[in-house]
């Protein structure tokens, strides 16, 4: 048996529960993990609140991230042995797989390798944050080495993960913030500029910092009314990468703004790990950029594992700063 974190229906953290699960039998391409500890994202609570990109299948499970221990695999993988330490990529829809459980069930090909000695809570928080900052900065249209890159709300995983690749790869990030409580830390996590948006003007900031061309690349969770604004940054010929939709006013039904001159898209990093071999390239990158030291993921807090409810609860409260995880114990 195992113990998973379902819901029946779409709503806020008060409709996760807890049960007890038979231990499913594998696929040919699938492992079962036991989970040491679990990455919670801002897609979980989307997902649960019917307001992602695509509807939960209910009753439904959640979760894209993990660390743990291989337990058993199907005949046709190779990726991973029984035994191996590994951490999970969000590469599978969440209709199909979840990590919110202490033994879960996961295809293959979206578990990477680890030390044995490996930290799982930090496993846990890495690769959904990193593997989306590699996507929208580094694979594909690159940015170049001086680029002004945006990056709103930038205190959540992605954000500060945003802020280590585009530093390592000569970018100049600028991060906002809705209040002064986090300008420093977020200075000290690496930021070029700051921008408080409760006190001052986005775009006439960003012009300020850009000698008035404005960034080439802005990556934005939120929308809303607010991403006028955020296109109001963005350079002749730039990009704007929405990627998070948090904002409840937001209607995917009429997607973005047609800009002319800007190229404004929903982003997300599934064309990335959906593909092997840039799926691999991903996990090079990130791996290259831990093993020296250039990245190092934020943990905010962590939460017992049946203390689920209290870790979204926080994450929605918007006080975090970095990644929420939950640990497990067995």
């Amino acid at each position: 048996m195992a113990r998973q974190v379902f819901f029946d229906t779409t709503g806020g953290p008060e409709v996760l529960h807890l049960q007890e699960v038979p231990t499913r039998a594998l696929g040919a391409s699938e492992a079962r993990i036991r989970v040491d500890a679990i990455g919670v994202n801002r897609a979980d609570a989307m997902f649960r609140a019917g307001r992602y990109f695509y509807p939960p299948e209910l009753p439904s499970t959640l979760g894209y991230e993990a660390a743990g221990v291989v337990e058993a695999i199907g005949p046709d993988v190779t990726e991973v042995a029984v035994g191996d330490s590994v951490a999970v990529l969000p590469a599978f829809k969440l209709t199909d797989h979840g990590t919110y459980g202490d033994h879960v069930v996961l295809p293959a090909a979206s578990l990477v390798p680890r030390a044995a000695d490996s930290d799982p809570v930090t496993a846990a928080a890495t690769w959904m944050a990193y593997v989306s900052a590699y996507g929208a900065l580094v694979e594909g249209d690159p940015v170049a080495k001086g680029d002004h890159v945006l990056l709103t709300a930038a205190s959540g995983g992605v954000g500060l993960a945003a802020i280590q690749v585009a530093n390592s790869i000569g970018a100049v990030p600028i991060a906002t913030t809705r209040t002064p409580a986090k300008k420093q830390r977020l200075l000290d996590a690496g930021a070029a500029h700051v921008i408080v948006t409760s006190e001052e003007d986005l775009v006439t900031r960003v012009r300020e910092i850009t000698d008035g061309r404005g960034v080439t690349t802005a990556m934005d969770p939120v929308g809303g009314p607010g991403i006028v604004d955020v296109i109001g940054t963005v350079a002749p010929g730039g990009r704007l990468l929405a990627y998070g939709i948090l904002d409840p006013r937001n209607d995917l039904a009429q997607g973005l703004p047609k800009v002319p001159g800007i190229d404004l898209g929903l982003y997300t990093l599934f064309p990335v790990t959906y593909d092997p071999e840039r799926r691999r390239k991903a996990i090079e990158f990130v791996e290259a950029g831990l093993a020296d030291g250039t990245f190092t993921p934020v943990v905010d807090s962590t939460f017992d594992f049946v203390d689920f409810a209290g870790a979204a609860n926080h994450m929605e409260s918007g006080a975090q700063f970095g990644k929420i995880v939950l640990t497990v114990r067995h």
